[in-house]
Order: C-alpha cells, then sequence, then structure tokens
C-alpha cells in the first residue's frame, strides 16, 4: 500500500479510541480498581506462552523462535480463518477466563476485540514503540488506532493484502481470452467460459471480507464519522454497482454459488478446472500453490479488473496482526515474539515462504522471494504484480468498531443472496441497519443505516 497514513482516516480510527477505552479487560486483563492494566514487567524464570494463528507454516517459525530462546517458549494451535471460527473462539476463551497469550487478529477485527476489552496494552512493553518506524505507516496506525500511540498499541502488524486476479492462463489460452483488464470484460469472458463448462469463479458465503475488498476497490466505504458522531455508509452508490454486478453474474449462473472459500470443494474445482480464476490477495498464491498441487505452471496473475478502463484501483483483503490477549500472564515475553514474529527476517522469509504473506514490516518487502521467479506460477514475478496493487489501494478506508458484527450481517446476507432468498443490494441495505443498531447498542452516536 502506499507508505503514507491518510489524515482523515487516522481522525476516523482515532474517534473510535474515544468510545472504546471505556471498555475494561477482559480474563485479567484489567487492575483491581477497574482500569486497564499497561504495566509490562518481565517474568522470572521460563516462560511457555500460547499462540493462536491460521498462517500456513507458521509452525516453522515458531520452531525457529523456540531454538533460539530456550527460556520463552512458544506452543502453536492452528486454527481456522478468522471469520470462519478463530473469532468466536477466542471471544469464548476470554469470557472463560482461558485465552492464549497471543493471537492473530485481522486489522478489521481489532477494534472489535478492544470493544470487548480482549487486547492486552503493550506500549510499555520494551521495545514495541521504539520499533514503529520498522512498519508501513498505515499499519502502525491499525494497531494504536491512530493516535500515535497516546492510547495504547495494542497489536504488532503483521501483514498486508492487496489484491489481484489468480487465472487459469492454459484454459484462457485455450479458449483465445486475454486477462480481463475491467470488469465489462470479466462478464464477457465468463459466458465464454460457461459455454465451456467452467466458472469464472466462485462466490462465497462465507467470505464476507473478500466482498468488502472488491467494495473497497472501488472506493466504498463502510463506515466514517464526523465529530462524535459514526456514519453508516454500507449501502452507497458505490457500493450499489459492486452489488448490482455480482447479483448479475449470480442470477445468470456464471459464477459458482455452492463452493465455500478454503474448502475441500473448491480446491477440487481449482484441480478440475471447473472454477478458473479467484480474485484474491497477496497471501492466496500459497493457498492456491498448496491445494492445487496437479495445476502447478498453469496459473498467471494479473491486475484487479478496473470499472473503467485505465484505472489502476485495488482493493485490499485481509492483512493480520499479533495480538497479545487481555489476560495473558507474560505480556513482555509475549510482545517480544511478536515483534520478531514480523520483524526478524528469518521470520519474513519463512510466513512468505511458507504462508504467503506479504510482510507489513518494511525490511520485508526487500526479501530475495519478493522479486524472484515463482515456479508454481510458471516462472511468474508475481509480486511485481501485488507490489504495483499495494500502491493503488485507497488507504482512507475506514473499519467500524464492530465489524465482527457488521461481517456477520453480511454473511448470512449473502447466504439469502445466493440461494435466491433477496439481492446483494437488499444485503447491503439490511447489513446498513444492522451495523447501525449495533452501534447504538455500544452507546454511540450514529446516523445512517
Amino acid at each position: 500500500m502506499r507508505d503514507r497514513t491518510s489524515v482523515a482516516r487516522r481522525r476516523v480510527i482515532g474517534g473510535a479510541v474515544l468510545v472504546l477505552t471505556v471498555a475494561t479487560g477482559c480474563g485479567g486483563g484489567g487492575t483491581d480498581d477497574g482500569a486497564a492494566d499497561t504495566s509490562c514487567e518481565r517474568s522470572s524464570g521460563k516462560v511457555t506462552l500460547q499462540y493462536w494463528s491460521w498462517v500456513p507454516g507458521m509452525q516453522q517459525a515458531v520452531d525457529a523462535w523456540n531454538s533460539e530462546h530456550p527460556d520463552i517458549q512458544v506452543t502453536l494451535k492452528t486454527t481456522p480463518a478468522g471469520n470462519a471460527g478463530t473469532y468466536q473462539n477466542l471471544s469464548n476463551a476470554l469470557k472463560a477466563d482461558k485465552a492464549p497469550d497471543l493471537g492473530q487478529i485481522e486489522y478489521d477485527s481489532l477494534a472489535s476485540f478492544r470493544l470487548k476489552g480482549g487486547l492486552r496494552d503493550i506500549a510499555q512493553c520494551p521495545g514495541v514503540t521504539d520499533a514503529e518506524p520498522e512498519f508501513a505507516d498505515w499499519t502502525w496506525s491499525q494497531v494504536d488506532f491512530g493516535a500515535d500511540g497516546k492510547d495504547g498499541v495494542w497489536a504488532v502488524p503483521q501483514d498486508t493484502g492487496p489484491m489481484a486476479l489468480f487465472y487459469r492462463k492454459d484454459i484462457f489460452d485455450q479458449l483465445g481470452l486475454k486477462a480481463p483488464t475491467t470488469w465489462q470484460e470479466y462478464e464477457a469472458d465468463a459466458r465464454v467460459l460457461k459455454k465451456a463448462g467452467k466458472y469464472i469463479t466462485h462466490f462465497s458465503q462465507t467470505d464476507p471480507n473478500w466482498f468488502t475488498g472488491l467494495l473497497w476497490q472501488n472506493e466504498a466505504t463502510l463506515f466514517e464519522r464526523d465529530g462524535d458522531t459514526w456514519k453508516v455508509t454500507v449501502d452507497r452508490p458505490e457500493s450499489r454497482q459492486v452489488a448490482d454486478y455480482w447479483q448479475k453474474l449470480i442470477d445468470d449462473k456464471l459464477v459458482a454459488t455452492d463452493l465455500q472459500g478454503f474448502s475441500p470443494a473448491l480446491y477440487k474445482a481449482w484441480n478440475s478446472g471447473e472454477v478458473v480464476t479467484w480474485v484474491s490477495a497477496a497471501w492466496g498464491y500459497s493457498t492456491i500453490r498448496d491445494n492445487a498441487k496437479s495445476t502447478a505452471g498453469k496459473w498467471a496473475v494479473a491486475p484487479m479488473p478496473q470499472w473503467q478502463p485505465g484505472e489502476e484501483r485495488a482493493g485490499n483483503w485481509g492483512g493480520s496482526t499479533t495480538a497479545v490477549l487481555a489476560g495473558s500472564e507474560h505480556p513482555a515475553e509475549a510482545a517480544e515474539f511478536a515483534l520478531w514474529l514480523n520483524t526478524d527476517a528469518k521470520a519474513l522469509e519463512i510466513l512468505n515462504r511458507e504462508g504467503g504473506l506479504y510482510p507489513a514490516a518494511k525490511a520485508g518487502l526487500d526479501l530475495p522471494a519478493l522479486s524472484q521467479p515463482v515456479d508454481f506460477y510458471d516462472d511468474q514475478r508475481i509480486f511485481d504484480v501485488f507490489a504495483e496493487a499495494s500502491a493503488h489501494v485507497d488507504t482512507d478506508f475506514t473499519w467500524g468498531p464492530t465489524m465482527t458484527d457488521t461481517y456477520r450481517y453480511l454473511s448470512d446476507g449473502t447466504a439469502d443472496a445466493t440461494g435466491g432468498r433477496t439481492t446483494l443490494g437488499e444485503v447491503l441495505k439490511r447489513t446498513g441497519e444492522q451495523s447501525a443498531d449495533s452501534l447504538r447498542e455500544q452507546s454511540l452516536d450514529v446516523t445512517g443505516g
């Protein structure tokens, strides 16, 4: 992403801090008088930390840490992706005082966990605030909520998710198609592929953050803030354009609506050539590589199709942090591991090679792997495409403080839309209304929705 921090974005995220500071710590994260515990003293003796993450290959990074830090050992639990179960499990664990020391939490969900009192402020932990210059500016503003550290630091940035188009070049070549440069061309290609017995892509009911990335590309923000008032903008013209486009593809049966993201059925469809594109983030390269092995050498990567010829806009899907959770008895050691995991050259190389992460750390962008041809993609330098996409992501996009609720509403509505019971346009309207109600339940001033 562009290496700048939007004043507007920092003002909006900072506004969330005004209301989020009322939350008290969950699972032992507070003091006897109810104030948040910001102390960060090192523990005595050997320490064992628990960490939940869904990144492929994370165990290799943990093993590297454990070999170098005999007195601070990390036990990894591999979990489903955040909205696929991990966030609910983390919430349940926090309520039961059984949460791990660290958890992988995406940028869009940090505010929700802070609102629940589920995060530990690590600003006072050794080395944390000093690490800010090591990360892309916009990613650090995500973890201190744009308050320049004045209201604490709530996680360490891990990666970002600039989006592009993965496509089966062999099948496109066989049908005389080129990588589509506009969404109009994408639809036309979908019709050609349908006649050949193939779907251009799948439309998942369980990946609302993927759909949000499509909205993001069209500069369709979900939330805005004016003074102390939140404005819910889920249902707006830019969003409707995206929704109406995909609704047409659904209605005309040009996309598979019975395949969920990150599922064995989807991987089978990739391997068989039934589904031939995926608009996804940089980290998606390893998802295809590891789950569609029979298609090695047949995929390529191109920029996202554009709404207008000549534009260069890209969306962002995902991007995570390593957060120290409320209740951790070893916040200093947990913060030390989080910093190492996301800045150490060896760790960054492992997470890129095995997990496909596009690092948030500035040093990570100089990884040799990011400038090398990738065997699986017929030796294409695919990260050149993602680097260009990263430069064209709108960094003013605003997350609301209850995104887990918004995503749940969007996911439920998408299931109804793909099932023919409503439309994506109506889903946006309903999601906006429900999101506004969710904010009001948190005693926030809200307009819209």
